[in-house]
């Protein structure tokens, strides 16, 4: 299973958010299970790659070029797709996701589970959309969610999908009831879908990624 993690390229200020992205990494890792981030190597997208290849998971990048440009990306990864620019990020990630999770994070955080949730929302993606609710921190998203259908702007149905996890055990818990999460990208699948535009860079195989490709 491929899990997509959003998170912030900044540490934060609380060391609660370290211990836990690493926990959260490891546990990846170890269960045999795929990242898909966003690429970088700072802050707390970097602890998480780490803490996957550090069991010996595998993890995928997805880099836009002026990401690439700054070197900003985390050498040694599995895979690193780079795109022209953050929209194709996004759709990117989306299209290689079997479930998702939202580690708190900032504003850059906040869009990407935004369209996932929307996606959900209106039956285009059939995938768990988790929100680590580590210390309280998507509460106040969870109460404007759930304001949202008291003025029957939404409703319990279109917000089916969309969860909150106060700790991992939550998020494992949600992922073992969610049938829909299925292996949607099996090894065979990607070498058959994923034929070009590769290139080796050191040990990290690199690709670039065409609008419309996959």
């Amino acid at each position: 299973m491929n899990i997509t993690v959003y998170l912030g390229a900044n540490e934060g200020n609380d060391p609660a958010l370290g211990r836990a992205v690493r926990e959260l990494g490891r546990w990846i890792g170890e269960s045999g299970y795929t990242l898909v981030y966003g690429g970088s190597k700072t802050g707390l997208m970097g602890d998480i790659a780490g803490s996957v290849l550090e069991t010996g998971g595998e993890v995928i990048g997805v880099e836009p070029q002026f990401f690439m440009d700054a070197g900003f990306q985390y050498d040694g990864l599995t895979e690193l797709i780079v795109t022209k620019d953050m929209a194709e990020r996004k759709t990117k990630m989306i299209q290689l996701g079997d479930a998702f999770i939202a580690f708190p994070g900032g504003t850059g955080t906040l869009e990407e589970i935004a369209e996932v949730m929307s996606k959900v929302s209106l039956k285009q993606l059939d995938a768990p959309c988790i929100l680590y609710n580590l210390n309280g921190y998507y509460d106040d998203l969870k109460a404007l969610l759930r304001r949202m259908i008291e003025k029957e702007l939404s409703s319990e149905e279109r917000q089916q999908g969309i969860y909150f996890a106060e700790n991992l055990q939550q998020i494992k818990e949600i992922l073992e009831k969610c049938p829909h999460s299925s292996l949607r990208h099996s090894p065979q699948a990607a070498v058959a879908s994923w034929g070009r535009e590769w290139y080796n860079k050191g040990k990290r195989r690199v690709r670039i990624w065409e609008s419309g490709f996959l």
